[in-house]
């Protein structure tokens, strides 16, 4: 993975822990005897979880997550093929890595501190799978 992920993930991990969600996994442990009861309607259980639904909320969340920082590098890379189509004699990968490694930092800068919604949002959904909240 690269190093811009592991430092999402880093950050994720760090933001999971700060915002208690190692508790509300232990609470969703618990809470999933009743949900899932270990008798012959494990089935019928995961029929309620609708799962198709759950995986198209994990993917807006997903998307909620990436999409500002997927829109600013698209937005860098057009506006580099767009000067390297007018001025062909400027070396487009001389100056387009530095440019995109730039505009990602700080892009990252600017949409980590709104990452916390999406994460709070999604732990929410999941301890509320199990405590039937």
């Amino acid at each position: 993975s690269s190093a811009v992920g592991r430092f999402y993930g880093n950050t994720t991990m760090l933001l999971f822990v700060v915002m208690g969600g190692h508790l509300m996994v232990l609470q969703a442990v618990v809470a999933s005897f009743g949900a899932f009861p270990a008798d012959g309607n494990a089935l019928e259980a995961i029929n309620r979880l609708r799962l198709h639904e759950l995986g198209a909320v994990l993917f807006r969340y997903g998307l909620w997550i990436a999409l500002p920082m997927v829109a600013i590098l698209l937005f860098v890379n057009a506006v580099l093929g767009v000067i390297s189509r007018v001025a062909p004699q400027m070396n487009a990968f001389a100056i387009g890595f530095p440019l995109t490694l730039t505009t990602g930092l700080i892009g990252i800068a600017f949409t980590l501190p709104m990452m916390d919604a999406p994460v709070a949002a999604l732990l929410r959904l999941a301890t509320g799978l199990f405590t039937g909240g």
